[in-house]
């Protein structure tokens, strides 16, 4: 079966010119919770701004940061989010973020925008500032340094910057500003939010214990895959195909080799393994990807743990692939409002126009593919994610959401949810030949070690992870109360 991801994943993120075609797709949303004023108490961080684009308008805009700690601890980096808050240019402007120079490195640095609650004439959304654990503690007294950071249109058109919230121009050296808010571990510490987007910190009482069971008994699809090689028989009649099929996405020439997905022992528990392998030509390049025969999953909850690998099993590093975890329907006409895609796409060495690894997830709402157009919202998180992971997203009637290892990945609006049923997949495969151009021969692994769907239900990550644990502690390796649609 083919899909239309032929050309919904061509889409040349990697250029300014290309860029400008995606006009239409919207701005990533991550977090969950309104931000507002904060408490210069507790941790004792404080966030200093000043700018290098200080112009009313301009082709970016600049928010040069640093974070000092004032209190008497060191402060783990990873707890903390910085928020800057701006008007964004057009209801549909959709924004990229970008580093270029930090004292700590641009590598452990993130950047993701979000949509506030409650907008106001200054700010209707935000850039959300973290990092990675790779950068560290910030010892009391201390600082970062500067954090030199930028984002702009994606089709780079001019943007206004003098009705921004936390923008101000005049500043030629840091200082101290509260224009833009600090959270650590949750609890805010610094800055004050724009009037009606005031967070709520967290209870002091402890939270209740996630429950042991999912609630209800909502129609069910599990596969613990649980099967020999992709010639076992159950496979094919628990629903799943192994692509064979020639044709997109990826590299042009490629095939997709069903005796590429295996099923391996690891420590008792069986395991999916997709292969993918090149030698630097389309002819010796093979593709993997399974996937439900029926389209008939809609609205509720998609999980899977899914390992992802940074570095080939061997040969030489550097191929720009995609693994994925997503769901999807046919484009029926370019452009068809009845289209739906959700996506888990990690790059481990980056990709349409990202230079190193980074995780995407995606919410489609439609596309046309000549002349390119795209109306999505995505997530992203530049980070390496190899290991295993798991992948929960969940669609109900008013949004999407996206959770990465129990935590929340990022929030997409009710303008993307599915208007027909959808298939489930799994597929790993090479953008193009560029990033490694060699001719020695490599192959990548991706393991899936389970799926899970539950109809119109949505279920905490906490809840999946019982659910997971239920179903196999009663010894069932597969099952699909699923009505067909």
């Amino acid at each position: 079966m083919s899909t239309p991801r032929t050309t919904s994943r061509t889409m040349g993120r990697s250029t300014r010119a290309a860029l400008a075609l995606t006009a239409l797709v919207g701005s990533a949303a991550v977090a969950t919770f309104p931000l507002t004023t904060a408490s210069a108490s507790g941790s004792g961080v404080v966030v200093q701004y000043r700018t290098s684009a200080s112009g009313a308008t301009a082709d970016q805009s600049e928010p040069w940061l640093k974070v000092r700690n004032t209190g008497t601890s060191a402060v783990q980096l990873s707890q903390v989010k910085i928020r800057y808050y701006f008007k964004a240019d057009s209801p549909s402007a959709s924004y990229r973020f970008a580093c270029s120079w930090a004292v700590k490195g641009c590598s452990v640095i993130t950047g993701t925008f979000g949509t506030l609650a409650n907008p106001t004439a200054t700010a209707d959304r935000y850039l959300e500032i973290g990092f990675t654990p790779a950068a560290g503690s910030l010892a009391a007294g201390a600082d970062t340094g500067d954090m030199q950071l930028r984002f702009h249109q994606t089709n780079w058109q001019t943007l206004t910057q003098s009705d921004d919230y936390s923008f101000q121009g005049a500043p030629t050296a840091y200082a101290d500003w509260t224009k833009v808010t600090a959270q650590v571990a949750g609890v805010n510490v610094w800055g004050t939010a724009p009037a009606g987007n005031e967070p709520t910190d967290p209870p002091t009482t402890p939270p209740t214990t996630p429950p042991t069971t999912p609630p209800g008994n909502g129609e069910t699809l599990f596969d613990d895959f649980s099967y020999t090689s992709h010639t076992d028989p159950a496979l094919a009649s628990h629903g799943w195909s192994v692509r064979s099929n020639s044709g997109g996405p990826g590299v042009p020439g490629a095939t997709w080799d069903p005796s590429k997905v295996t099923f391996v022992n690891q420590s008792g528990n069986t395991v999916m393994n997709l292969e993918t392998s090149s030698a630097g030509t389309g002819a010796s390049t093979v593709h993997t990807e399974v996937l439900t025969k029926a389209t008939k999953f809609k609205n509720g909850t998609y999980a899977s743990r899914v390992k992802f690998s940074d570095a080939p099993k061997y040969g030489p590093d550097g191929d720009r692939i995609v693994q994925t975890f997503f769901t999807i329907n046919d484009l029926k006409a370019p452009m068809a409002d009845d289209y739906a895609e959700y996506d888990f796409e990690y790059l481990p060495n980056g990709g349409w126009g990202e230079p190193a690894n980074i995780l995407y997830t995606t919410s489609w709402e439609t596309y046309n593919p000549d002349p390119w157009q795209a109306v999505n919202q995505h997530s992203e998180s530049r980070t390496s994610f190899a290991g295993w992971h798991d992948l929960v997203v969940t669609i109900d009637n008013d949004k999407i959401t996206y959770y990465v290892d129990g935590a929340l990945f990022g929030t997409h609006d009710a303008a993307y949810l599915p208007e027909r049923p959808m298939s489930i997949n799994f597929n790993q495969w090479l953008i193009d030949l560029n990033g490694q151009p060699s001719t020695t021969p490599r192959a990548y692994d991706q393991q899936v070690d389970y799926v899970l769907h539950v109809k119109d239900q949505v279920l905490t990550p906490a809840q999946v992870a019982a659910k997971v644990a239920a179903l196999r502690g009663a010894g069932t390796t597969f099952v699909d109360q699923v009505p067909a649609s």
